[in-house]
């Protein structure tokens, strides 16, 4: 049994001996939770990633469950607690299954656990793939807009991979002020292409859209690259593509050989998660031994701390922090429940009494 609740939007957690509250938040309440909204989410990323740089969060590594025989899916665990005004801790639970695909569904499914910071228990579960697609997206467009200050800010954009992360980074750039004078796109599947296409139609884009069938064509025509791809293993191999110096959002991270960073100015989120896993810049760390290929992350970037060369590739490769998710999750619990549409499910935690 359900019912909605409309007061604040700390969690509910009751009087001393009552039960907690736990609240249900469908996938179709997140993405109205956050249409529209971009430039406030942007700006949220940004102060999130302030506070992960300031110390203010714990973030673990994540953890990686894969299937002997399933060996192109994996689920992904990552662990997370925030400070600052979110002030909450979770879990987001992602699967990727890329045979989806074919079938006609998404890639990526996942789910969002909220856990009530004073008493550990979980009061929400959020459908997360819009979470974490928002959150990737944002992420992406905060780091165009800081790696490209320092250079003419980027009129041509490409995006290798066409599905649905790639609408999502298209949008929030689009949401955030961006505009284009030519869209380039590649991706391996002509389906895929077209799908993404139909929707550059549909949201009103700005500039000439070109399908190239070459990679090459696609990354050298481009000021500012996305690599939005399910690789699992580097595919561009040659650094030369890059001479005329693009922004690069490298956003899955496995793309791109390690003579590409070796010869560019490389930005990531968080230096530990991201030299791990296979990573092109793991692969990097692992050919080289050391970790001077890293000019900074992007909160040294926002810092002052680091400054993205103009006479160079700049590229950034996000891990994915966790903490993201639980800046963007408790938005939409907080959106909700100040709506009063918050779902609760009765009785959800039960024998509370301990010894009966």
């Amino acid at each position: 049994m359900t019912h909605l609740l409309s007061t604040a939007t700390e969690p509910a957690m009751g009087h001393p001996g009552s039960a907690p509250s736990f609240a249900v938040i469908s996938g179709k309440e997140v993405q109205q939770a956050l249409s529209g909204r971009e430039k406030e989410l942007v700006e949220l990323v940004e102060a999130t990633y302030r506070l992960h740089g300031a110390g203010d969060s714990v973030n673990p590594p994540s953890y990686f469950l894969r299937f002997p025989d399933r060996p192109t899916s994996r689920i992904i665990a990552l662990p997370a607690s925030l400070g600052g005004a979110a002030h909450v801790d979770g879990l987001k639970w992602i699967s990727s299954f890329p045979e989806n695909v074919s079938a006609g569904l998404p890639r990526a499914s996942a789910v969002l656990i909220l856990n009530d910071h004073d008493t550990g228990y979980p009061f929400a579960c959020l459908e997360s793939s819009v979470i974490s697609a928002t959150r990737t997206a944002a992420s992406a467009a905060l780091a165009a807009d800081w790696l490209s200050r320092t250079r003419t800010r980027p009129a041509r954009i490409g995006f290798f991979g066409t599905g649905l992360i790639a609408r999502y980074i298209h949008t929030f750039l689009a949401g955030t002020g961006w505009s284009f004078d030519a869209v380039g796109v590649h991706d391996l599947s002509a389906d895929s292409t077209a799908g993404f296409c139909g929707y550059l139609r549909e949201s009103g884009a700005t500039g000439k859209v070109t399908v190239h069938d070459s990679a090459e064509d696609l990354i050298r025509s481009s000021d500012l690259v996305v690599f939005a791809t399910v690789a699992g293993r580097p595919h561009v191999m040659s650094p030369g593509w890059f001479d005329h110096n693009p922004v690069v959002l490298h956003v899955s991270l496995r793309d791109l050989a390690p003579e590409v960073l070796l010869g560019a100015a490389n930005f990531v989120d968080d230096v530990e998660h991201c030299l791990k896993a296979d990573t092109s810049p793991h692969l990097v760390e692992q050919r080289t031994g050391n970790r001077d290929f890293l000019n900074g992350t992007l909160n040294d970037v926002m810092l002052g701390r680091a400054a993205p060369p103009h006479d160079q590739p700049v590229i950034f490769s996000p891990f994915g922090l966790g903490v993201l998710d639980l800046a963007v999750g408790k938005y939409v619990y907080d959106q909700v429940a100040r709506a009063g549409e918050l779902r609760l499910i009765d009785d959800f935690f039960h024998d509370l009494r301990r010894y009966g």
